[in-house]
């Protein structure tokens, strides 16, 4: 099996200009990014799946061979239908943005540059840990809290006496 060179440079193509649209701040180009990345996943699929043969039904005096893989033709199948719902999302998605806020550009969040400029802000190193990072109880309060519950008077005894009062 010889992998044709020009649909695997073209499968390149297709995922460095995806890429290079994936990480844009507009909701357009991320969208086309990722059109591009799917139809370069397709005709990377396309690629390893060999040269053209024989219908993959087997008969009689034909080797194997012959034949032609049916299983990336199922996966590019898959493949169209996935970034078909993706893209639609990704559309509604771009509309809603358009309708709301009249751009199509993603805005830089106030809060996240204020915390990319601080000077060492490490969200492990910054945390308040708890002496006990357990969310279990220590079998003490569970054994405190068990002797509650079954000292506690059972609520259904009560509705079962009002029944037999209202009886009598």
């Amino acid at each position: 099996m010889t992998v044709n060179l020009t649909l695997a440079i073209l499968a390149g193509l297709l995922f460095a200009t995806g890429i290079y649209l994936l990480l844009e701040r507009s909701l357009t180009r991320v969208l086309l990014g990722l059109m591009l990345l799917t139809n370069g996943a397709n005709v990377l699929l396309l690629a390893t799946g060999g040269g053209a043969g024989l219908a993959p039904l087997v008969t009689r005096g034909t080797s194997a061979a012959a034949y032609s893989d049916p299983l990336p033709q199922a996966l590019i199948l898959t493949s169209i239908v996935i970034s078909f719902a993706v893209t639609a999302f990704l559309l509604a998605l771009v509309y809603r943005t358009w309708q709301l806020g009249r751009a199509d550009v993603v805005a830089d969040d106030l809060e996240d540059r204020r915390v990319a400029a601080q000077p060492s802000w490490d969200a492990e190193d910054d945390a308040d840990v708890p002496d006990d990072p357990s969310e279990f109880p220590s079998p003490e309060a569970a054994a405190a809290a068990d002797q509650a519950v079954l000292s506690a008077p059972d609520p259904r005894s009560h509705a079962l006496q009002r029944k037999e009062a209202e009886r009598e």
